[in-house]
């Protein structure tokens, strides 16, 4: 009688001491997650199972190590290992394809950029000192760095934030209710995901993004000269930190509120004072304190910490930054697993 080896697969209840040697090595299994975004493996792999060998080939990697690194990912569900020694798609590894619509392919990328395994090791330093490492390590400010000193890491970043705004973009839109306002305001909006969506969503409304130079000059070609809703948008480059020249019926802050208390401060301070009585203000950030996402963005939260000195929020303390503003807090909604929206109003 013949008999075949299991689809492997992971222990879903370790004992402890298994479950502590998995954690420790949790570096391992974030370098097998780049390594396969980095060779394309999960865009060789079509629907059907393939054999090592001929995924080897599509990605110009040696079988056998190719099987090794497949292998240590089918453990934690990434690819399936078939009793044939096939590989095939699971719904995670299909998220590291490119073309998928919900891809993570560069979110993957970008939490394992160069730099964060240079800063992971002083954390316990950034713990006793409540600030950031990242100037420490390279001598200069982590925005700067990225910038100036490393293009590669910057466009997986530009990539993993437009990829994050175009999937959470339609969850805001579907959320804000914008009946009675003319006009929209998303401060710090990247490439305007957000913006474009609720443009769509609200034909009357008129609506203007302000982000850094080097972002908005790539902003969402519905929103430039000549896109279809350029006619309703303005894209205005500036620092939100600095000043924010725009009034608006409503402003849109999200997933900017995350650096060193001083930046959050000044973001906020400048729309308070930008902003007419009865504005509306809509923050939207990941807490860490009420989401399904904990594991990950507690995780986040502390890389947060060592490259800018920054934080994720807990609903109190987002609420007490936002009171510290001047601002009057409202509701407070999730939007999605990852995201709550804090309503807020400039007072009269």
């Amino acid at each position: 009688m013949t008999t075949v080896d299991p689809v492997r697969t992971v222990d879903p209840a370790p004992p402890p001491p298994m479950r502590l040697r998995e954690l420790v090595f949790g570096a391992a299994c974030a370098a097998a997650v780049r390594a396969a975004a980095r060779l394309g493996v999960a865009d060789a792999l079509q629907d059907t199972p393939a054999s090592v060998e001929d995924l080897a080939e599509a990605v110009r990697a040696e079988p056998r190590t190719l099987r090794r690194l497949l292998r240590a990912l089918a453990c934690q569900g990434i690819f399936e290992e078939r009793p044939d020694g096939t590989f095939a798609h699971t719904e995670m590894s299909r998220l590291l394809r490119e073309d998928d619509p919900h891809s993570l392919r560069y979110i993957a990328l970008w939490c394992t950029e160069p730099w964060t395994w240079d800063v992971w090791p002083k954390l316990d330093e950034a713990v006793r000192t409540g600030g950031g490492v990242f100037e420490d390590v390279y001598g200069r400010e982590f925005f700067p760095y990225l910038n100036e000193d490393a293009p590669e890491s910057a466009y997986v970043f530009n990539r993993a934030m437009t990829t994050s705004s175009r999937q959470s973009a339609q969850d805001v839109a579907d959320l804000l209710d914008l009946a009675g306002a003319a006009s929209v305001a998303d401060i710090g909006g990247g490439q305007g995901h957000v913006l474009a969506s609720l443009l769509e969503r609200h034909p009357a409304l008129e609506g203007t993004l302000l982000d850094l130079p080097g972002v908005v000059g790539n902003a969402d070609p519905r929103l430039r000269e000549g896109g279809s809703l350029a006619s309703r948008a303005r894209v205005i480059a500036g620092d939100c930190r600095e000043d924010i020249p725009v009034q608006a019926d409503v402003y849109v802050l999200k997933n900017i509120l995350e650096w060193d208390d001083d930046s959050t401060r000044r973001a906020l301070a400048n729309v308070r004072g930008a902003a007419r009585p009865g504005a509306r203000v809509v923050v939207i950030e990941n807490l860490v304190d009420d989401t399904p996402s904990m594991r990950f963005t507690t995780a986040m939260d502390l890389l947060l910490l060592l490259n800018v000195g920054g934080a994720k929020h807990t609903r109190e303390s987002m609420v007490e930054r936002l009171a510290d503003a001047g601002l009057v807090v409202g509701e407070i909604r999730p939007v999605n697993a990852y995201l709550h929206a804090f309503e807020c109003t400039v007072p009269s």
